[in-house]
């Protein structure tokens, strides 16, 4: 946040729980009234990693990752400009990959693929754009938190990956970007794979 401040740009930190219908309404109005009407939204927030399948951990990714996504979409609904705009999911090509010890990661992140094709049937006819963005294992602080930058699992999937390493967040900004603009007003209900061939 300091670093857009710094470039003359606005920005709004809000602390919530998107898996709470409270939080995403309090989170949506200060943006509001702090911004106006809202053109795009990026569902960005998600949790993953290598799981235990139990009732809790279920709960815990499907909350956020899938519960939490439809919230903040239903929501944005009430505060989008009335000339349409572009909601942006964020994806995972676990949704695609499949890979062991991510059933219920891999799960919510195919559900996040199936919201996104069928709310773009739902609301093209209100001008709003919905997309979604899959990439492979990406350097954040979540990566390090898990354990997952510097591990067996890191090194695997850059030699996987056939542009042979793992992202960046800023391999994925340029394209949330494109998704966000005029320049992608006739693209809707894709998921665009932004993971260096993996």
């Amino acid at each position: 946040m300091a670093e857009i401040t710094r470039n003359g740009d606005s920005a709004l930190a809000i602390q919530g729980d998107v898996a709470k219908a409270a939080d995403v309404a309090h989170l949506f109005a200060e943006t509001a009234r702090v911004f106006g009407p809202i053109d795009i939204l990026v569902n960005n927030a998600g949790i993953g990693g290598i799981e235990t399948v139990s009732e809790e951990e279920f709960h815990r990714h499907f909350n956020t990752n899938v519960l939490g996504v439809l919230l903040a979409i239903r929501e944005a609904l009430k505060h989008l400009a009335s000339d349409g705009g572009s909601i942006i999911n964020i994806g995972s090509v676990a949704s695609r990959l499949t890979p062991p010890d991510n059933a219920v990661y891999a799960a919510t992140k195919s559900a996040v693929d199936a919201i996104t094709r069928v709310l773009a049937k739902e609301l093209g006819p209100r001008k709003i754009r919905v997309n979604a963005i899959s990439p492979g294992v990406v350097e954040t602080e979540g990566t390090h938190a898990g354990g997952i930058i510097g591990s067996d699992f890191e090194r695997m999937a850059a030699q996987q990956t056939p542009l042979g390493r793992v992202g960046q967040p800023g391999d994925f900004a340029p394209v949330a970007v494109f998704l966000a603009s005029d320049g992608a007003r006739w693209v809707t209900g894709e998921t665009l794979f932004v993971s260096g061939g993996l």
